[in-house]
């Protein structure tokens, strides 16, 4: 793994579309049955879904989930994520796996701000070694690695597997894809858009459920005067481009 973020979905309902189409369909349709699911194709789902999601009817999109692997991100990122309660997770555990670390930042997430300043850099590079030797010598003076761990600064990066339905996804994207969205976090969920828009049986969900920032969704930027400048414009496109194109895998 490189020191980047990296996000990768993994699986998905079977049918994604169909399933969310035919259980709209079950709702508004008294003649439609069970067995109708295994017809459901393409065109009905153009047919349908994009009106339907149109009324403001998203309790059917809870009937989509999806699974995304993330590494490289921080603790600070996952303590963020864990808090979309309607989820699941599993992360990689410090009380089982030993950190062997090859480099201060392969093992810890710095941001560019820091970067920026190489005296500030130093320092924090100073720490998180210093931090890193007393973690190894307390696990070699008989410390488990559950107690050992307590040394670790926030920023040591993590794995985790996330799986949200997509309703929860689109609440998920609302906040963490705005702009003033905590900058790693905000990197995680732009990144998992660009995952399901690299997916042919998904695409088309972002534009009709607007699956994006609160911006997006509304249509207006709700932070007002807390926008920051050309915030809206530089959004809209860049969620154009990834709704409406198909993106090289």
């Amino acid at each position: 793994m490189g020191h980047g973020i990296e996000v990768r979905l993994v699986n998905y309902t079977k049918k994604p579309l169909e399933t969310v189409t035919w259980a709209a369909l079950i709702s508004y349709w008294d003649e439609w049955e069970t067995d109708a699911f295994e017809k459901m194709g393409e065109a009905d789902v153009n047919l349908h879904l994009p009106r339907v999601l149109s009324y403001g009817h998203e309790s059917i999109l809870e009937h989509a989930v999806l699974t995304f692997s993330i590494e490289g991100c921080s603790r600070v990122c996952t303590h963020q994520l864990v808090r979309h309660r309607i989820a699941s997770y599993t992360q990689q555990s410090q009380r089982y796996i030993v950190l062997n670390p090859d480099d201060v930042e392969e093992t810890f997430m710095i941001p560019q701000s820091v970067k920026e300043d190489p005296d500030l850099l130093e320092e924090w590079e100073r720490v998180m070694k210093e931090a890193i030797d007393v973690y190894k010598k307390s696990i070699e003076s008989g410390v488990h690695q559950e107690d050992a761990r307590f040394i670790l600064p926030q920023a040591v990066r993590s794995k985790i597997i996330v799986t949200m339905n997509l309703r929860e996804l689109k609440h998920f994207f609302g906040l963490r894809a705005c702009e003033r969205a905590q900058w790693e976090i905000w990197e995680v969920a732009w990144k998992m858009l660009e995952e399901i828009a690299k997916n042919d049986d998904l695409r088309p969900i972002i534009k009709w459920a607007k699956l994006g920032p609160r911006c997006i969704q509304l249509g207006y930027c709700p932070e007002r005067e807390l926008m920051p400048p050309e915030c809206w414009k530089k959004t809209r496109e860049k969620w154009l481009k990834l709704s409406e194109l198909k993106l090289k895998v």
